[in-house]
Formats: C-alpha cells, structure tokens, sequence
C-alpha cells in the first residue's frame, strides 16, 4: 500500500506522456510485424519494447545492440547444448544453472552497459530451453532460437526506429550539464579550501558527490556512441576527462589535509592564502583554449606567492608547506588537462593530445568486488535449480514460464545490495497484473478480432503504466505490472486467449520471483553497512598493493580504481556513525595514497643511503602489515599502529645523515603525509594558537 498514495497523486508530465506514446507506438509496431511474420511468441516482441524502453534515444539503441547480441549468444548456447542433454533432465538442469551463474558473474565484474549482453546470454539460453521443451512436439530448438532472435530484433529495431526520430531526447546534452556541474563543483570545493577557515565540515559531501558523478558519468559515456548529439563518439574521450577529474579530488582532499595540519600549528600563514587563491583562479580562467604545449605551464606568481607563505610560516610548518605547494601545482595541471580535453570534446575533436598520460584502459580500471558477484552468481544457479526442479517434478504446464521468469528476476537486480524490497515490489506488480489479465481475457478480449481494437483496447493501461517509468520510485511498480500483464495475455495474431492458461501463465509470473527473492535472501542479500564494510576491506587491500606500484601510469591507473571504490561507497546509505566516519576516512587516505607509491620510488633510487634505504624497506613492511589487518578487520590494531609510528620515526632519523637536501625534502613530505592523511596523526593544538581560535 505504500505506493497508492504517490500513483494516485501522479500527474505524468509532458515529456512522461511524449515517451509513453512513442514506447507504445513502437510496442504495438513489433506487435504487428511479429504477427505479420506469424512468430510463435510474439508477447515477446512487445515485451521486449517495454524492457529496453528509455527516454534518451542512445540508452535506446545501445540496450537495442546489446540485447540483441546477447540474446543471438544465448540462443547459439541453447542450440548447442538442448540435444546434448535433453534426455538428462536433471544434469541439464545442473548445466543451465552453471551457465546463469557464470554469465551473472562476469557481468557483475563489468560495470558497464555492455554487461547487459552478458547477463541477457545467461536468461535467454533458459527461456530458449524452456519453450523448446514447452513445445517439443511442435518445435525444435532450432526453430525456438531462431523465433526468440527474430522476436527480439523485430523489437530492438522497432524501439531503436522509433524512439531516434519521433521527438528524439538525446544523451549528450544532459552529460553537458552534468560534466559542467562536476567541474563547476570542484572549483567551489578549491576556493573553500583555500577561503574558508572551517571548510573541513562543508567541503566533504561536495567531494563524495563529485566522486559518485564521475562514476555514474562514466558508465552512461558508453551509450553516447549510439546516439546523434554534440557528444557523439566522444565516448572515450570523456571517460579521460572524468579520469582526469578523479585526479583532482585526491589533489583537493590532500590540499584539505595540509590546511588542517598547517591550521593546528599556526595560522599566520592564511594571511597570504587570498591573494594565492586569487591568482590560481585567474591563471586557471584565462586558459580557455589551452594547447597541449601548455599544459604544464603555472602562474608566473606560483613561486613569489609560496615564498610569501613560507615567510608567514614557522619551522614546523615548512614540510607541509612543501607538500600544499606540490599538491597545488598538481591541482592546476590536472585543471589544465582537463580543461583542454573538454574544449577538444565541445569542438568534436576526438584526439587526446599525445602530452596527456591517459588513464583510460581497455578494461576500465573501476572497481569490482568478486565476492558479491560469486554470491549472486551462486543465487542465480540455486534458483534456475529450484524453479527446473519443481517444473520437473510436479509436470506443471505453465512451470516453463515459471523458470523462465525466475531466472529472469534473478539476475535482474542483481547489482543491488539487497534486491528483495525491489523483487517484492516486482512480485506486487505480477500480482496486480495477474486481476487485470484476467479480466481482460474474461471481459475485453473476446470482443476483440482486429489489430485496431486490440490497440485501442490495450492503450489506456499501456499509456499509463509507461507514463511512470521516467519516474524511478514508481517505474518498480509499472514495470512488472506492464511485462507480466503482455506476457500473461500471451497475445497471438488469431486474437483468442486460453483462459486455463492465462490463469497459469499469471501464476507462473508469480511463483517465479518468489523463489529469486527465497533464493536471494539467505545467499546474496546484504545490508548497505555489510556492503560497505566490504568495500572498505577492498580499499585497504587496494592500499597495501600501492606500495610496491612505483609512481608512473600503472599507479595512476590504480589511484582511478581507488577513487572509483570511493564512489561507489558513498552511494551506500549506511546508519552506522562509525561506518560513515570509516568512509569518510578513507577518502582521505586515498588521497595521500601517492606517498605509499613514493615509497617504492625511494628504494629504487641509487642515490639513497644504506642506513635510509633500510629504514624506508623496513617501513614499507610495517605499513603492508597494518593495511593487511585492516583489510581483515577495518580496525587498525594498537600495536600494529605503533609500529608505523616507531618506522616513522626511523626513517626521520635516519634524514639527520642523508647529505643530498632534495631527497630528504621530498622523503620527509611523504613522511608527514603517511602519518597525518594515512594514520591519520596530527601535533597538538598549541596553546597559544587555541587562545587565538578561541578569540
């Protein structure tokens, strides 16, 4: 009942209602061809138009394009695997499962669209065997695939058709925004920075949704290769600006943690952080068109603005003075990088400029979690065993379509934390869908014998259910309602329905999701504080691997995955405090994460002392045993952090006996950052500065 309230306040807007016409057009326009063409199922012709059904034309045709080859795989699967193994019901039940359950895992692992053609290879091969053995007196597997594709492509092609030249919503313009927004908001997190006394309370949810867009950009980057707007193809060159982007949240949270640490000694120093700011940002605004030649260029005041500082500051504050002024110029030619890969991107030039090291993979550096994807995996298999098992042993006609929707709806919301509020809102809907088939069947349908009147009588229920899918919390009705509500009418082009087999179909659509959502609840649910602790354990396995990847590209690829992890985490509504502070702190430590890579460098380095060089590699171990226990259990053990500490405080010492000054500068930022970002130590508040904080 939780939804009545919000579908009878729902006035479908005029977009809504242009949307809802077009998907409905192209509905009933497979509809017709796939009756035209006589095709045995044609329920999934128009089914198939209200699952890829989207308001952007390119989400369209990409869902089209993968669809279709997923579903072309599938069916090759079933064809190879049905007269193999259809006389051995139960291993072919163990086969089918195992080949779910695999394609499940491996698009979990993807994270992009494309992982669509993976998880649809999985269902279809079980739909394709389901009805090849529903009609095996009628039917061959052959003639099933075959039907299944052309279903399938008549619907793709008609969605894709329709939705590109009947009031096209393109893509492009909405990532526009979306890019400027995330740019827009990293430059107001910079200025906070650098302004605002207390920026530390107000700048971190900036920066959590700065990192949750770019991943979210990222991904939808992929479907602007099958759309017609100003960023067409401009796929990868704008998953290298998000790079580029991430880049600068770990700049932005390191110079964050400088000011901090500078604040505690001494303030002195913010008298010259103004007129810093101040010419960073012009420096950075007259860069409108930038040249590859010019991307490491800085303001000519950079140096007389830092010596500035460096007189306002005391002793103690010069090394994480150094390290501020580091992190700036990073900052500015990240900026830079970013800046003329987006006027290339707004000019419709593909090319990233040879200067620029790009981050951007043939398999995305973005995060995966295994563990997640083989629990899901192994919750599809048990389920698709189930559902085989009970249509097996009981004989029931309409069990074919009870396996084939439980497979369906297992993998479905698979890449949810906890898919079983969503299944059983979905479960809901067939339910609802089951009283309305019927009385169509009882009621409408049997005065129907032409197309027009099966269009005219299917449109109001159609047209309204589609005018909620642009509105997510009420699409998780429609959805399901819609789909089982085409499906269990079970339309043929002699516009008669069985009404035996309607009630069973109806069931089917039922029983199906109840065993995902059995399936999914005692293997695969899990809360988002569960989640999150899990990411959080990949974080700190992905910490300890940092420290022996020498700084260069690979590192850099390895920082854009951490970053990407931080994204995902700050999706998770966690109710624990200690949790969310966990989460915060790990945005932190990323961005000191470059120290730990420094570390590496250092050992390589000929020029280092015995006596250094031996504290640094003794350093390094006590680090990868305090990100190992963490990993474990996200608490970080007293002694393990007293260690580090102890380390620290070696390789300091250790700098009293090294002659060459560029090194021990550079080895004591890192130092100073690994203990104050990483561990998360900062000095005490001088008394003196408390009373000036206090005044």
């Amino acid at each position: 009942m939780l939804l009545i309230k919000p579908i009878l306040a729902f006035r479908p807007s005029r977009m809504d209602l242009i949307f809802a016409v077009k998907t409905f057009i192209a509905m009933l326009l497979a509809l017709f061809i796939a009756f035209s063409l006589d095709l045995t199922y044609p329920m999934w012709a128009a089914g198939t138009v209200i699952i890829v059904a989207h308001p952007y034309a390119g989400m369209v045709s990409s869902k089209a394009v993968y669809r279709l080859l997923g579903t072309f795989i599938g069916g090759i699967v079933a064809i190879v695997l049905t007269p193999q193994f259809i006389d051995l019901p139960i291993f072919f039940t163990l086969v089918l499962a195992g080949w779910v359950g695999v394609c499940l895992y491996i698009s979990l692992l993807d994270r992009t669209p494309r992982s669509y053609v993976f998880m649809l290879a999985g269902y279809t091969t079980v739909m394709v065997v389901c009805s090849s053995i529903n009609s095996i007196s009628t039917h061959s597997v052959f003639d099933m695939a075959l039907g299944r594709i052309l279903e399938i492509s008549v619907a793709v092609l008609c969605s894709a058709v329709v939705s590109s030249t009947l009031f096209p919503v393109h893509l492009g313009s909405l990532l526009q925004k979306r890019v400027q927004k995330t740019l827009d908001d990293t430059r107001q997190v910079f200025r906070r920075i650098l302004t605002d006394p207390e920026h530390s309370s107000s700048y971190t949810q900036l920066l959590a949704g700065i990192t949750r867009d770019t991943s979210d950009i990222h991904a939808l980057a992929v479907h602007l290769n099958y759309e017609r707007s100003a960023l067409q193809g401009m796929t990868k060159s704008l998953q290298e600006l998000l790079h580029q982007v991430s880049m600068t949240v770990a700049n932005l949270v390191a110079m964050s943690e400088r000011i901090a640490q500078l604040d505690q000694i001494d303030t002195r120093y913010r008298q010259v952080l103004p007129l810093l700011h101040e010419h960073v940002l012009q420096f950075l605004q007259s860069q409108q068109h930038v040249h590859a030649e010019q991307l490491k260029q800085l303001p000519d005041t950079f140096e007389q603005d830092f010596a500035a500082l460096s007189d306002q500051a005391t002793a103690e504050q010069q090394i994480a003075l150094n390290a501020l002024k580091m992190d700036i110029r990073h900052f500015m030619e990240n900026v830079v990088t970013i800046k003329c890969l987006w006027d290339l991107i707004q000019r419709g030039d593909k090319r990233i400029p040879e200067q620029i090291v790009t981050l951007t993979t043939s398999y995305p550096s973005l995060h995966r979690d295994h563990g997640v994807a083989v629990r899901s995996a192994v919750a599809a298999s048990i389920a698709t065993i189930i559902s085989f098992l009970l249509w097996i042993y009981s004989g029931w006609h309409a069990g074919y379509m009870m396996a084939q929707l439980t497979a369906v709806s297992v993998c479905i919301l698979s890449g949810l934390d906890n898919p079983v509020p969503a299944l059983r809102l979905f479960v809901r809907g067939s339910v609802y869908a089951a009283f309305i088939t019927m009385f169509y069947a009882f009621v409408i349908m049997p005065e129907v014998h032409e197309f027009w009147q099966l269009a005219f009588v299917l449109a109001p229920l159609s047209l309204y259910l589609l005018s909620m899918f642009p509105n997510p919390p009420l699409m998780g009705l429609a959805l399901p309602m819609l789909i089982n509500f085409i499906m269990s009418l079970n339309l043929q082009n002699r516009y008669s329905t069985d009404a035996v087999l309607l009630m069973d179909t109806a069931m089917a659509g039922v029983v199906g999701p109840i065993i995902s959502i059995l399936a999914i609840y005692f293997i695969r649910a899990m809360s988002p504080e569960t989640s999150a602790n899990r990411i959080l354990a990949l974080h700190y396995k992905a910490m300890r691997e940092a420290l022996f990847i020498p700084y260069g590209v690979q590192f850099r690829i390895h920082l854009r995955s951490m970053l990407d992890r931080i994204g995902v985490l700050n999706t998770k509504l966690v109710q624990s405090e200690h949790i969310k502070r966990a989460m915060n702190l790990a945005l932190i430590e990323t961005s000191a994460v470059i120290n730990l890579s420094r570390l590496a460098e250092f050992l390589q380095n000929p020029k280092l002392s015995t006596t250094l060089q031996q504290a640094l590699l003794t350093l390094q171990q006590s680090l990868e045993q305090a990100f190992l226990a963490q990993e474990k259990q996200q608490i970080l053990p007293e002694a393990l952090k007293q260690q580090v500490f102890t380390d620290l405080k070696l390789v300091e010492q250790s700098l009293k006996d090294e002659s060459n000054a560029e090194i021990c500068t550079r080895v004591s930022m890192n130092i100073n950052n690994i203990r104050s970002s990483i561990f998360h130590e900062h000095p005490p508040v001088k008394a003196g500065h408390a009373a000036e904080k206090g005044a």
